[in-house]
This record gives C-alpha cells, structure tokens and sequence, in this order.
C-alpha cells in the first residue's frame, strides 16, 4: 500500500543505503549479513531501495531488498554499462533499475540522496562521510547503523563537533529492523525542505536550520 507523508505524496517510501564500497568494513564480523537485513527491512516494509549501484555494503543491502521481493534501483556513476562494470568494477545484478548518470562519484552521491526520502548510513569512509554531510545539511532523515565501523560509528559525535545539533530526524540502532522502522517514522514526521538550501530558508523543528 502506499504511504501517505506530511509533504502529502501518496507513494512507496525511497529509503537510500549508502557507505563502504571497499575497506576494512566490509571484513567486519556480521556487517554482510545486517546489510542484507537492512535491505530486507526495507523491502518488508513496502520501501523501495535506492543505492550507488556500487561493490560493498550497499550492494549487500540491494541483493537482501531484491531477495525479499523488494524494488531496487541504484544510480551509477558511470556513462554506460560498459563503464559501469568494466571501469568502475560495479554489479549489475539485483537491481531492476540502473540509472547511468555519467556524473562521477561525487555528483552521483547528490543524485542518490535528493532521490531517497530518507538515507541508511553502514560503515564508511571519506566518500560516505560526504554523503552523510550533504544528507546532514539538506535535512534528509537519516538512519545510521550502529556498531558496523567505519566512519558511521562517529557520525554524532562530528556534529556535536561542528557545534550542530543532532536534529531528531536521525535515528540510530545497531539491530537493521529496528533502525528501518525508527527511520520510516521520522520520514512521516519530518519531511524534508523544499528548497535546495532549505536548511537557510525553510523553518523546521520549531526553528530556522542552519
């Protein structure tokens, strides 16, 4: 069934997954199996699953969402399949969508998270740490797992350090359900600006953001 949000769209909820598409993370006891039960959550809960269409943790996400019925699309860096598996060394398989946007990593990741109604951060290093920061200031939702290393794991505390707040649309959890299900509320009770810097001229939380 659809989900009725605050910004009064009647549609299937996009909940991205982004972080580790390579390193130490992806060793880390138990990460490919709570990737593949985050994936699996959102498909149970009638969510589609958007990712960077990349290797590692997020790929393991979109085979649990595909295996459990889900919807998956993933946004590739690439200009084409050919550069997409052949230069980017990426998967094809599980999605039933690719979007080959030719915009590079950094470019894609804006793609990816303007796409999502709310993000899931696993693990992580430089590259998730941008993406969590642009989610961070256009006011998406956002879900961090819990105890799956990397950068994720440090995400509040470079708020606090940045002398932000945490705002109460990110939720954690180390237990993937769990997290899927404090994330989908927040999507309803929080919808994201309507402007790009939305933080700067949209009013949220009782307060300007910024």
């Amino acid at each position: 069934m659809p989900t009725k949000t605050k910004n009064n769209l009647t549609r299937k909820l996009k909940i991205g997954v982004m972080g580790s598409a390579s390193g130490p993370t992806l060793y880390k006891k138990d990460n490919e199996a709570k990737c593949e039960r985050v994936g699996r959550a959102i498909a149970k809960n009638n969510c589609m699953t958007i990712t960077g269409a990349c290797p590692g943790l997020p790929h393991f996400a979109a085979k649990g969402a595909k295996e459990a019925g889900g919807f998956v699309l993933g946004v590739s860096p690439a200009f084409s399949e050919h550069e997409h598996v052949r230069e980017y060394k990426s998967p094809n398989e599980y999605y039933d969508i690719i979007i080959f946007s030719a915009l590079g990593f950094m470019e894609r990741d804006i793609m990816n998270i303007r796409s999502s109604d709310g993000v899931v951060f696993l693990g992580g290093g430089i590259g998730t740490m941008n993406e969590f920061t642009v989610a961070f200031e256009e006011g998406k939702p956002i879900g961090i797992l819990t105890n799956s290393g990397g950068l994720s794991d440090y995400f509040l505390e470079f708020i606090g350090k940045a002398d932000r707040s945490v705002t109460p649309n990110i939720v954690t959890d180390d237990d993937p359900e769990k997290l899927i299900e404090k994330l989908i509320k927040v999507i309803h009770l929080y919808p994201t600006p309507i402007h790009e810097d939305g933080r700067v001229v949209d009013v949220k939380f009782g307060k300007a953001r910024g």
